[in-house]
């Protein structure tokens, strides 16, 4: 038996641009200039509340103590365009329920941002009951608590899950976590020797997820 646990972001929805943008947009507001690939580069895979830590912490630009929450209200306007799911994710969703492979989600982000998104890109149904958020561990990534947290509530051990993610540091929490991880670059943006150097196997189009799962 497998566990195939996801990140939301940038792995079941194509959402890391536009949330970048505005990120960026913020800092550099705040008197750090950054371009959207750069602060991508930097804050990709972390929570909101790691993202102001950091920056007080390493530049000295204060967010303020209620940025996660002011970041949650700002969302409706960052999607509103709407949100697209990543390529070739839907057929490969649907293999793991043709194959009855377990599978949940595991994000940064809190539960209401992986409600708007998924339903946005027309996921939400196939995963409503199985997200896992930071928010519900005491260290998010690079921390391997919320993977080690999502495996648990799913019934499953370390060893028999397998994390799919698009970041440095999700890389990172899952193998600290003691499970295989994929790491999907598929976006011109990955930073894919970060993802192979943190012990991710990286592919770069989700029609192989799959065949990786040994589900082919």
């Amino acid at each position: 038996m497998m566990l195939v646990i996801f990140d939301c972001d940038g792995v079941l929805v194509d959402t890391e641009n536009p949330a970048n943008e505005r990120l960026a947009a913020i800092i550099t507001a705040a008197g750090l200039p950054i371009a959207m690939p750069a602060c991508r580069r930097r804050f990709n895979g972390l929570s909101m509340q790691a993202v102001r830590d950091r920056l007080l912490a390493e530049d000295g630009v204060d967010l303020g103590a209620d940025f996660a929450e002011r970041w949650q209200s700002e969302l409706p306007a960052i999607f509103s365009r709407g949100v697209d799911a990543i390529a070739g994710i839907r057929p490969a969703l649907d293999r793991l329920a043709a194959s009855r492979t377990a599978n949940c989600v595991a994000s940064s982000g809190t539960i209401a941002k992986m409600h708007m998104t998924l339903g946005a890109a027309g996921l939400l149904h196939l995963l409503a009951d199985r997200l896992y958020s930071s928010s519900m561990v005491e260290r998010g990534k690079p921390h391997p608590d919320l993977f080690l947290h999502a495996a648990k509530k799913m019934g499953f051990a370390p060893e028999d899950a397998v994390v799919v993610e698009d970041s440095v540091p999700g890389v990172v929490a899952g193998v600290a976590a003691g499970m295989r991880v994929l790491a999907y670059a598929g976006d011109p943006l990955s930073d894919r020797d970060g993802l192979a150097a943190a012990g991710g196997e990286v592919f770069l189009s989700m029609d192989r997820l799959p065949s990786l799962l040994g589900l082919e």
